[in-house]
């Protein structure tokens, strides 16, 4: 349930940033979500300068789309969930941001993810979209794990899954490895019949360019490929494990998010699936419902 604020008509705009997109939402208590704006990635460990144009370009097409003229954004209270910030270096970096927002309230995507799931209650949320991670919240103690980045962690993660299929491809291709339906599909999809032309065109590319690669691992596996379904298989099994250690604390609830908590949930621990509940609202509105806490902490301490 959203916090209340002292003045209903109050802007509120709340942003999920990522490693494929960024998300921003206005909302005002009176009259609910007023409109959304969709940007570029949005994870500063992956592009600082990248980072901060995806939420402005976001927040813009936000205030467009809410009917408010631009230099609103000057009275509106902002709530960011951005991937990467975990780090104190990078936190730090974006608190210092010569932001146009009134105020700005930061914290990982992880944490607005799980305010929004859980509609501000305790829960634990796993995040399987261009990255992978784990973070619960329960009787005020936090905890996360995973989300290490991009290629050192991330395990069943969109970007994880889709560097396997390539690293699986280029041995195949090479005749160095087990023959692989995703083979021809990466060919196709890279235009070329050759390893290192795959290898050339995929030098230095960012996470969300391995990810959107996923969908052809997850459709080779429904058609039985051995390869294929070795690397969903162990990508499942990571997240079930996350979700295991989740729920040792005990939260009264378990969402995933992201784009691959639909294809991968039939191939969880049992166990672990039945529990997975609908998110009750997206990442954006765990930003705002973020903003309006703090904003309500800060006018409450200011009373005192």
């Amino acid at each position: 349930m959203m916090a209340k604020s002292a003045n209903k008509d109050q802007l509120f705009i709340g942003i999920d940033g990522g490693g494929t997109k960024c998300r921003a939402t206005i909302y005002s208590a009176q009259h609910g979500v007023l409109g959304t704006g969709l940007g570029g990635p949005a994870n500063p460990l992956h592009g600082l300068e990248r980072t901060l144009e995806s939420i402005m370009v976001s927040t813009q097409l936000a205030m467009r789309d809410a009917g408010l003229q631009l230099e609103t954004v000057h009275q509106v209270y902002a709530g960011l969930g951005l991937a990467g910030v975990n780090l104190p270096s990078l936190y730090e970096k974006i608190s210092e941001w010569e932001h146009p927002f009134k105020q700005m309230f930061l914290t990982t995507d992880l944490h607005t993810a799980c305010i929004g799931a859980h509609e501000g209650g305790d829960g634990a949320v796993i995040i399987t979209g261009t990255g992978s991670c784990g973070f619960s919240h329960v009787k005020g103690q936090s905890v996360n794990y995973g989300g290490h980045g991009f290629a050192l962690g991330d395990k069943g993660s969109g970007a994880w899954m889709g560097l396997e299929a390539i690293k699986a491809a280029l041995v195949d291709i090479d005749g160095l490895g087990p023959h692989t339906a995703i083979s021809n599909v990466i060919k196709n999809h890279f235009n070329t019949d050759t390893a290192m032309g795959i290898a050339e065109q995929m030098a230095g590319q960012p996470s969300s360019s391995y990810a959107k690669l996923a969908r052809y691992v997850f459709d080779a596996a429904h058609e039985g490929d051995v390869i294929a379904l070795a690397i969903v298989k162990e990508g499942a099994d990571y997240v079930s494990k996350l979700a295991h250690r989740l729920l040792e604390n005990n939260p009264p609830r378990l969402s995933m998010i992201g784009g691959l908590a639909e294809p991968l949930n039939k191939w969880l621990d049992p166990a672990i699936a039945k529990l997975v509940e609908v998110p009750k609202q997206p990442p954006e509105m765990g930003a705002i419902y973020f903003a309006q806490q703090s904003v309500l902490e800060q006018n409450q301490k200011v009373a005192l």
